[in-house]
């Protein structure tokens, strides 16, 4: 019998007939409300009319010109749509898949438009499970274990999180810029070093949002060193936050940022953004794939971006995501150690009475929130943290139904 491989680990037992909105409901016909939005994915929610129709009517004209062979129209109005919406300065793009190929994609450029071999990655990061990008990720040994050699080259060096040294924000901040220095003065020297990589907010690290001094410290260094700040905007671009991009909360300029996730509503599309300038760098040949820029997932990406400025779905972000947060601290438990994050991104801590990640109660807490009809997931390095990513689209009375669920499953715990 043909199965699934039994390393995979499903996190909800949900088999989905279908998908509407926020919801999804299982061949059960039971409905749940789906928190989890593909990790973070289907940004207009399931099926979106908008985003349904674009890649229909692309499907049925064109589903796959291969955008180093044949230039199509879907590519073409994507660029020009982005363009409305990414940093100043950053006005060409390098499509690739997945977030991992994007990630490879920035470091690649960076290393060759540099001639620098390093590069520093922040602790408690994700970055993807390729190669170079499990290198990368510090969020958990499970996405780099087993295969080892892994890439060289790089450095590790503290994100600000705050909880976790028990500090203040300005205190971990501090520290984390001093020990940042003392990487360069001991193990990876700044002439040497090609590109920062960060999230704005860790993801799969906990849900740990960055601050304003921390980039601006990164800002500065990389500008000192001829550094390329690298910004991973995968799960934290295209509204997620409250703002279009997580790293416009910090007021900082980042020199490549990498793209996907909620960029396509679900399709596979993911990519790189940078100036003319830098893009130029990269070496003849350096930059293709089959897949990249596939037509139906970039004229469900232009829908996608077409949904998120018609229905204000940045406002509703920011405005639900205060929702949430504030739901989450008012009825949180002792239990929990920590309520976190930016627009709808948010992350509930489990710990122990003693301060210990509490990775037992916070499954238990998923699992139960599931049979309440609440899809949820876990992250965090000891998996002790509960996160809720609704879709841009949810509304306050489903925030406040999550929330009801959420009170029901703490109650119970």
């Amino acid at each position: 019998m043909t199965e699934l491989s039994p390393v995979l680990r499903q996190a909800t037992p949900v088999t989905v007939d279908h998908g509407s909105g926020c919801y999804l409901y299982g061949t059960d016909g039971r409905r749940y409300l789906d928190f989890t939005a593909g990790i973070g994915v289907t940004s207009t929610g399931h099926c979106h009319p908008q985003v349904v129709a674009a890649a229909q009517a692309q499907a049925a004209s064109l589903i796959h010109g291969q955008y180093t062979t044949v230039m199509h129209r879907p590519m073409l109005q994507l660029i020009e749509r982005l363009g409305t919406v990414l940093p100043d300065g950053l006005d060409t793009l390098f499509f690739a898949n997945s977030g991992s190929e994007a990630i490879e994609a920035a470091l690649r450029l960076a290393r060759q438009a540099t001639g620098r071999p390093n590069v520093v990655v922040f602790h408690g990061g994700f970055h993807g499970r390729t190669v170079a990008a499990a290198t990368m990720t510090t969020s958990g040994t499970r996405f780099s274990a087993g295969f080892s050699p892994l890439m060289s080259g790089v450095h590790v060096a503290p994100f600000p999180t705050a909880y976790r040294y028990g500090w203040t924000e300005a205190a971990a901040t501090a520290f984390a810029l001093r020990e940042l220095d003392y990487l360069f003065a001991t193990i990876a020297s700044p002439a040497e070093t090609a590109a920062f990589v960060v999230e704005p907010m860790l993801g799969e690290g906990g849900y740990i949002p960055g601050n304003t001094e921390f980039f601006g410290g990164l800002r500065e260094r990389a500008d000192r060193h001829g550094i390329l700040l690298v910004i991973d905007e995968i799960q934290t671009g295209f509204g997620r936050t409250g703002k279009f991009f997580g790293h416009q909360h910090f007021g900082v300029r980042p020199d490549i940022i990498t793209i996907a996730k909620g960029l396509a509503s679900g399709f596979p599309l993911s990519g790189i953004a940078a100036s003319r300038e830098l893009m130029a760098k990269a070496w003849p040949g350096s930059q293709g794939g089959t897949y990249g820029g596939n037509a139906v997932a970039c004229a469900a990406a232009v829908a996608t971006l077409e949904v998120i400025e018609a229905e204000h779905l940045v406002d509703n972000a920011a405005a639900r995501g205060e929702q949430l947060l504030t739901g989450l601290r008012t009825n949180a438990t002792k239990a929990i150690g920590d309520v976190r994050g930016l627009g709808l991104l948010a992350g509930a801590e489990f710990t122990t009475a003693t301060g210990e990640p509490d990775t037992e109660t916070a499954s238990a807490a998923q699992r139960l929130a599931v049979e309440k009809g609440l899809l949820l997931l876990t992250c965090g390095a000891h998996m002790n943290v509960v996160r809720m990513i609704p879709p841009l689209i949810v509304t306050d009375t489903q925030i406040e139904d999550a929330l009801a669920i959420w009170t029901e499953v703490l109650a119970e715990l």
